[in-house]
This record gives structure tokens, sequence and C-alpha cells, in this order.
């Protein structure tokens, strides 16, 4: 099972913009790369992608950035993987001709199924809520001093 790093960005951009949907300042490119390590360049790419796919606003000018324009509760992990790395994205399986390949093909075609049902049960809104709890335990884990 495979995620494209393009798709992975993507979802780290979305997951940033969902979790500050209602700050009042759009978020910047700059804030996005430095708090998720998303190459600027490639960071580029992908919200023009994003914004393409109708899931990005993006604000021009001094105070300007992106803002996320859809539900985050109707996108899937699926729906991103998709948009960035096609609508035929399937997980790829080698040769399956030969000596236990085909009891193999069938393994990986279960895994595969599991994997791509996995992503389209977890939406944008269901990671926002993951983060804000590991963000909120983390700001309130105690703290030991030796």
């Amino acid at each position: 099972m495979f995620v494209s790093a393009r798709a992975h960005y993507a979802t780290l951009a979305l997951l940033e913009l969902a979790i500050r949907r209602d700050d009042d300042a759009p978020v910047t490119a700059a804030e996005i790369t430095r708090r998720h390590g998303v190459p600027g360049p490639f960071l580029t790419q992908i919200m023009r992608t994003l914004r393409s796919a109708g899931w990005v606003q993006s604000i021009r000018g001094a105070s300007g950035g992106f803002r996320l324009a859809v539900d985050p509760a109707k996108l899937t992990l699926m729906d991103i993987v998709r948009a960035m790395d096609g609508p035929g994205t399937q997980v790829a399986c080698r040769d399956t001709a030969h000596g236990g390949g085909p009891m193999l093909a069938e393994i990986w075609n279960d895994a595969r199924a599991a994997f791509e049902a996995t992503l389209a049960e977890q939406s944008l809104e269901c990671l926002t809520r993951e983060a804000r709890r590991r963000e909120t335990v983390a700001r309130e884990a105690p703290m030991y001093f030796i």
C-alpha cells in the first residue's frame, strides 16, 4: 500500500486548513511549509490542484493565503489520493502468473481493498478532530523535571 508524497502533502495541507477553518486570517503557504515540512515549490503545485478540485480557495494580496472551501466531513482520504494521483489510483500488484503468484494476488487484492476502504472511511473532519485531540493532550501532559 503506497501513498504518494503528493497525496501525503496534500492531506497535510488540507488538514492544516481544516484545523484553522474558523480563523479570521487565511493560512499562508509559508505557514504550511514551516509547520509540516512541505517543500515550497511542491506545495504550490499541490495547492493549484486542490484549488482546481474546488477544495481550496486562494486569497491574493499581502494578507492572502488559503482557506478550505468544502465541508471537511465530505472529503475523504480516498478523494484526496485520487485527486492527487489520478482517478484510477490503485495499489499495483506484481506478476502473479508463476508459482504462488495467484495466491499472493488474492492477498494483495484483499489488502488493496481494505486499504482503499480505510481511506474512503476517513474524512478530513475525522482527521481534524483527532489532530485537535492530540494537540490538547500534548499541551496538558504533565511536565517532569529532574
